[in-house]
């Protein structure tokens, strides 16, 4: 293509044809090659500053510092750590014979209300 050409076109949909942007562009893998230098130079920086300007930021601007944690927080998060809502009964029950047998030593030691003096008769389970 030469400068006083226009670029080729499909003549049915008007659309430049592969290789014909209609405008100069960047070279092909420019942008990755901008973003690995872009990342090269972010990683000599925070190997050189990344802990200090963290406490920099902290003791400076606190509320930018939220942002930050806040904006790597994933979107979702699943804070049902138990899911006993899909245990089997036979999981439950599995579940509730070893808390039992690892509270038992204290309940024990401490009573069953918790307090230290153990002044209340043991229940059957």
């Amino acid at each position: 293509m030469t400068d006083d050409k226009k670029p080729e076109k499909d003549e049915k949909t008007g659309r430049f044809l592969p290789g014909n942007s209609g405008f100069g562009g960047r070279p092909k893998g420019a942008r990755s090659k901008l973003g690995e230098l872009f990342l090269e130079d972010m990683l000599a920086a925070w190997e050189s500053r990344g802990a200090a300007a963290i406490q920099q930021v902290i003791e400076k601007r606190p509320q930018d510092f939220l942002k930050v944690v806040a904006s790597l927080m994933p979107k979702d998060l699943n804070v049902n750590i138990n899911q006993i809502g899909e245990m089997t009964d036979e999981q439950l029950l599995d579940r509730i014979r070893k808390l039992d047998a690892t509270i038992q030593p204290f309940l024990s030691a401490h009573g069953e209300d918790g307090n230290s003096d153990g002044d209340r008769a043991p229940t059957a389970h």
